[in-house]
């Protein structure tokens, strides 16, 4: 499986913004999906994840603004943030893993490269 992330940009406080994650090759269907972040000068941090038994997770500076969701028939993931703050500006990254769920970025067997989300104040 390989994941391509887009949708970044440069947005203000306040703004919404869409990610997606593509993926290529087999189905997402099996997997669990994760959106991580690194924002300059700090570590990359999960932001939200589907696992596939279905658990969802998220992080506490984006409960109820970022929505992390899925389409199996497209395989494609998707990270809707609303209400962005300049807290929020960092690299965004997908992830996928067949057996692995949670926070760490380096155990989920597949990770794409990043799209940049900017929020001015």
């Amino acid at each position: 499986v390989q994941l391509q992330a887009s949708g970044g940009g440069l947005v203000h406080a306040g703004d919404s913004l869409r990610l997606s994650c593509a993926a290529s090759g087999r189905t997402l269907s099996p997997y669990t999906v994760a959106w991580f972040r690194q924002a300059p000068g700090k570590e990359r941090e999960c932001v939200a994840y589907i696992a596939k038994v279905g658990d969802i997770f998220y992080a506490d500076s984006v409960k109820g603004r970022f929505t992390i969701s899925r389409d199996n028939a497209k395989k494609t993931i998707y990270l809707q943030m609303n209400s962005l703050k300049p807290d929020d500006t960092a690299v965004y990254y997908c992830a996928a893993d067949e057996v692995y769920y949670g926070s760490h970025f380096k155990n989920y067997d597949f990770r794409g490269q990043g799209t940049l989300v900017t929020v001015s104040s």
